[in-house]
């Protein structure tokens, strides 16, 4: 009995050793798998829980009871997909790199008097919460079919539950008969007389900066005034402002949103008239408003561009490009932005002040493979740095 109790305890202490090599090597593969998961790799294809490229595109991010929820366009393949056909994906993720298709929040309609039917134009989705009202509202670039880029229309959507369905309310221009808050006595006079269809008098028009970008303020003024790329920001007393392209792009508008951000206010300012800033993501960061935009080229790829202000409706400065390094996959350096342009600014609900710059790839001749860059944002002196990094974890922000 005692030989055979010896054995039976060597094979007990064998196994036991067995089981502890083999659950310290799983312990270990689930490390290493977790740590891959865990990065970021800015321009290559990334995978939702699928295995399938994520679809969501020009998006924004929001953050929700320790959820992070990513909408953006979902694109179809061909150059077809730069127009809606789908609507807007959005997917849920816990940590920020392990992504799961949560569906098409906003569908497309069938309806061929919707403003949002099948091949119109919907992009920059961004979604913020209503803490008033309980509600997610969702705004969007919106132009109507058939018309190309000539609505320039904002369109706005709400839904109960942060992954939809997100019921389509309306498009419109934003604050019709409305002067923002920086115009100025000259500026002012000036559209008056613009909308009677009188001349200007030269001692007016010498008073004025931007004088052909201010006619097309007024050519607006009525109806409204131009909404293209744009962005949402919930400030710190939990009011909304949507940041937009206007005057054919040559102008940003910053325009408070009502209490239920559901609609304009008429409070808005006019932000560098004439810079030609479009892409505009939104940062608030030890009592500075950051914003980040790109110029006007098209598909194609420009400068970034960053701006500070410690209001949000201004004034704003106008610092330098914030980009460094050189995205090896293409070779483009901060003359280019990597080969992206910015979307959001996204803040971490687990790290408040750590923020990650979004940015897009775009293939127009085939959408649905549009990349993404997102990059660590350090502020430093005032100002916003963007490093071009290969690969990267959350860690890199300690």
């Amino acid at each position: 009995m005692t030989k055979m109790f010896r054995q039976y305890r060597i094979v007990a202490n064998i196994s036991v050793i067995l089981v502890f090599v083999f659950s310290t090597l799983l312990v270990k593969a689930k490390e290493q798998a977790s740590k891959q998961k865990a990065d970021f790799n800015p321009g290559k294809i990334w995978h939702d829980n699928n295995g399938v490229h994520i679809n969501a595109h020009g998006g924004g991010v929001l953050h929700h009871k320790g959820q992070y929820y990513w909408f953006g366009e979902h694109k179809i393949a061909g150059s077809e997909g730069n127009k809606a056909h789908v609507g807007v994906h959005v997917y849920s993720s816990s940590n920020l790199t392990s992504w799961k298709d949560a569906g098409i929040a906003l569908k497309v309609s069938d309806d061929p008097s919707s403003d949002i039917v099948k091949g119109s134009v919907i992009e920059r989705p961004k979604v913020v919460y209503n803490k008033q009202t309980g509600k997610f509202v969702m705004w969007f670039h919106l132009e109507l079919k058939g018309q190309g880029y000539k609505a320039a229309r904002t369109g706005v959507a709400v839904s109960d539950k942060p992954t939809g369905p997100y019921l389509f309310i309306k498009s419109l221009r934003p604050n019709a008969k409305t002067y923002p808050m920086n115009i100025s006595k000259a500026e002012k006079q000036a559209v008056g007389l613009l909308l009677k269809g009188q001349e200007l008098p030269e001692t007016l028009a010498s008073n004025i900066d931007n004088l052909a970008v201010l006619k097309v303020f007024a050519r607006d003024f009525s109806g409204g005034q131009m909404a293209r790329d744009m962005t949402v920001y919930v400030d710190k007393d939990d009011k909304a402002y949507q940041v937009y392209s206007s005057e054919e792009n040559l102008t940003l508008h910053v325009s408070l949103l009502s209490d239920d951000y559901l609609s304009h206010t008429g409070i808005y300012t006019r932000l560098h008239p004439g810079g030609r800033n479009e892409a505009p993501a939104v940062a608030y960061h030890q009592g500075k408003y950051y914003l980040l935009t790109s110029g006007l080229s098209g598909w194609r790829p420009n400068p970034a561009r960053q701006y500070v202000a410690e209001q949000i409706m201004g004034p704003w400065k106008k610092l330098s490009n914030p980009t460094t390094g050189v995205n090896a996959q293409n070779n483009f350096g901060p003359e280019k932005t990597f080969g992206g342009q910015s979307t959001f600014l996204l803040e971490r609900y687990d790290q408040p002040g750590q923020f990650i710059a979004m940015f897009d790839i775009w293939r127009p001749k085939n959408a649905i493979d549009g990349r993404y860059i997102w990059l660590p944002v350090e502020f430093k002196n005032g100002a916003m740095f963007i490093k071009w990094q290969e690969n990267w974890q959350l860690n890199a922000f300690e």
